[in-house]
């Protein structure tokens, strides 16, 4: 357990970092209702939410009752790790107010096509799928990670139609995206 003071440092990054995420996405929920934005995907969204907290449970519980070692490869996923950060900021500035952890759309307003969105869909989803994967194996907890991985994929099998349907809807999504992929870059040939 010698790594324990930089899985608890870093496991405290990852909750501040959802902490001020939740109030970003609070502050913008309140902002977008107020210029007439509707809300879908209510029934699902406590699904998510209850995920990624028992996904930070997990992470503790195999950590510290398996006596989980911090990886030989630790270098080459906190690298990963801090470059999913990255494009996780840029997402968040990229949409400004309109970023959420909820689906929220503002009827006829103008889809963001900018940042990371001018090659994927979304990019945000594609981050947390990283991170849901690179954060346990950063420290041992590969059933954390394999658990985590597959809860995700279902979720976001409901989630990502819900959030498109509601888009087409009631913006010009489906003109402004017809030619990026959901989670991966277009290979130009």
């Amino acid at each position: 357990m010698a790594d324990i003071i930089p899985f608890i440092t870093f496991f405290n990054f990852i909750l501040t970092q959802r902490i001020v995420e939740l109030l970003i996405a609070k502050r913008n929920e309140k902002w977008m209702k107020d210029q007439g934005a509707i809300e879908f995907g209510r029934e699902h969204y406590h699904y998510l939410v209850w995920m990624h907290m028992f996904f930070l449970i997990s992470l503790c519980m195999e950590k510290l009752l398996f006596n989980r070692e911090l990886s030989s490869y630790w270098p080459f996923l906190l690298l990963i790790f801090f470059m999913a950060q990255i494009i996780r900021f840029w997402v968040i500035f990229s949409l400004g107010k309109y970023w959420n952890t909820k689906i929220i759309v503002l009827p006829f307003a103008n889809v963001i096509r900018k940042g990371p969105y001018r090659y994927i869909k979304h990019p945000n989803y594609f981050i947390v799928s990283i991170e849901l994967i690179v954060v346990p194996l950063l420290f041992g907890a590969f059933i954390t990670a394999a658990v985590f991985t597959i809860l995700n994929l279902i979720i976001m099998s409901i989630r990502v139609p819900a959030e498109e349907a509601a888009l087409k809807n009631l913006t010009e999504y489906d003109g402004t995206f017809k030619s990026c992929n959901r989670f991966l870059p277009k290979i130009v040939k």
